[in-house]
């Protein structure tokens, strides 16, 4: 049986000088911890403030808090590749969803990107505190699947923020609706598969647009860089939050990340 999986923001646990000590929880996480109804000499995986990945027994149980004793320290996998996830600002909680099975399936990083066609539009004010909420999203979803990391959840408000953060990765791949099949993912994962040989893990970008799509005029700007390659997801057409996930799903496994 898999264990639990808690985050600790600051407290770092191989600094414990006590062989039972108290875990410092922030109160959503506390939330979460009480919702688990842990009981004392049952096992849980820490994530510490040093990313550092521990199993531990559980000693005593409170409503406010949980004493644990270190069992011992685990190996963290280390994955092939690192992705993030670049999705289309789209209505209502089609993002909340995006970025679920995002963190579910195993991104690094999420970013929401205001797109031309994109119906939505945030101000300053609006964009932080819907950034707010995606990073809860994606911190409990962390929790729920037994992720060992959060993904950091960013904003681009405009097409330039987005070149100037995509122009740091080893391979960027936009899935548009108008790519022809031929164009498959295969295809486009091709310069990470080659960072990769060279025993480096590659930094992967997976763009998908808002409801009405990627304006030709942005695939244009985009594909200027030279790491930028279109795919198609197929002869369907697909709504923005499936098509999210779909990316996910297919890279993951193109990359061997499952």
């Amino acid at each position: 049986m898999s264990l639990h999986h808690l985050f600790l923001d600051g407290q770092i646990l191989a600094e414990e000088d006590e062989p039972v000590f108290p875990l410092s929880f922030s109160e959503a996480d506390l939330n979460h911890v009480r919702a688990l109804r842990l009981t004392p000499g049952e096992h849980i995986a820490v994530v510490d403030g040093a990313t550092d990945y521990f199993e531990c027994e559980v000693v005593s149980v409170d409503k406010d808090s949980i004493s644990v004793r270190i069992a011992s320290k685990l190996e963290k996998l280390i994955p092939p590749a690192r992705f993030t996830l670049i999705q289309g600002l789209a209505k209502g909680d089609k993002v909340d969803a995006v970025v679920r099975a995002a963190t579910e399936m195993g991104a690094s990083a999420i970013q929401v990107a205001a797109f031309q066609r994109s119906v939505v539009r945030l101000d300053a004010k609006k964009a932080l505190a819907r950034q707010k909420r995606w990073q809860a999203v994606a911190r409990s979803a962390a929790l729920q699947s037994g992720c060992l990391e959060v993904p950091a959840v960013g904003f681009a408000r405009d097409i330039p923020s987005l070149l100037e953060m995509v122009s740091e990765m080893d391979c960027v791949v936009v899935f548009w609706e108008e790519a022809s099949p031929d164009q498959t993912l295969h295809e486009a994962l091709a310069p990470a598969r080659e960072v990769m040989e060279e025993g480096r893990m590659p930094m992967v970008g997976l763009i998908v647009g808002p409801e009405g799509g990627i304006a030709p005029a942005e695939v244009e700007a985009l594909r200027a860089l030279p790491q930028v390659r279109c795919a198609s997801l197929g002869r369907h057409i697909l709504r923005t939050e499936t098509a999210g996930i779909v990316a996910c799903g297919l890279a993951s496994y193109e990359l061997g990340c499952l």
